[in-house]
């Protein structure tokens, strides 16, 4: 699939007076930004507690999650699952996103094969990402990925330098003043968003291809168990 090298952006498809993560998911379903739509079967947005003391951005939705609309539904999600569970995260305390709402895939004959998302998708989708945490407050955000790294805290992140490392949030993202205030009501008020901090870890799909599935789920753990720690500290 070749490169897209410009597209219009998310900015035009939110509602300037959504108050809730329920009315961008609906806003959401229309979204245009990039020329991913075409292919997908729907826009998947994230899901969880809107009080979630814990956000985790992964990449885009696969091919499961594509049918589904909902994320991490497929073999990362259940290995994620797994995981926040055996780190002694709480689930019913946690929000999950991507940084791009479309699943980018080429096809290889019935198969759609994943594709990872360019520059441009990430930018193109990052206004819904700003969106959601406009609408969130939570203490800890998990990355999982190098494509939620460069969402989040820009592309000359390295997941692989940093993982397992907290720093503060939004201190530590690509653009802090997209994070630093978010609305209070619907007339407009804005505040300061509460000091968090963020953690960067491999995705789960990336164990899934790991040479070694077990050094790799172990490695994933001792991130999670950072995250865990650092909630109750």
């Amino acid at each position: 699939m070749a490169e897209q090298t410009d597209a219009p952006g998310a900015q035009q498809f939110i509602p300037p007076q959504a108050g809730t993560l329920a009315e961008l998911r609906a806003a959401a379903a229309g979204c245009r930004g990039c020329e991913l739509y075409r292919d997908a079967t729907q826009t998947v947005f994230g899901r969880g507690d809107e009080s979630a003391r814990v956000v985790f951005v992964g990449e885009q939705p696969g091919d499961l999650e594509d049918q589904h609309g909902l994320p991490f539904v497929g073999p990362a999600g259940r290995l994620l699952r797994r995981a926040v569970d055996d780190a002694g995260l709480d689930p019913a305390h946690l929000y999950i996103t991507n940084a791009v709402k479309h699943f980018r895939h080429e096809l290889r004959g019935r198969r759609r094969i994943h594709q990872t998302p360019d520059r441009v998708h990430i930018v193109a989708c990052r206004p819904w990402l700003v969106a959601e945490f406009a609408r969130l407050g939570p203490d800890l955000v998990v990355v999982l990925g190098a494509t939620a790294a460069k969402a989040l805290l820009g592309p000359t992140f390295r997941v692989t330098r940093q993982r397992g490392e907290l720093l503060p949030w939004p201190a530590a993202a690509e653009h802090p003043a997209d994070f630093t205030r978010v609305p209070v009501d619907r007339a407009g008020t804005v505040a300061d968003a509460p000091a968090a901090r963020v953690l960067a870890t491999i995705h789960p799909s990336a164990v899934l291809r790991a040479d070694n599935q077990d050094v790799a789920y172990r490695g994933l753990v001792d991130d999670l168990t950072v995250a865990a720690r650092a909630l109750t500290g």
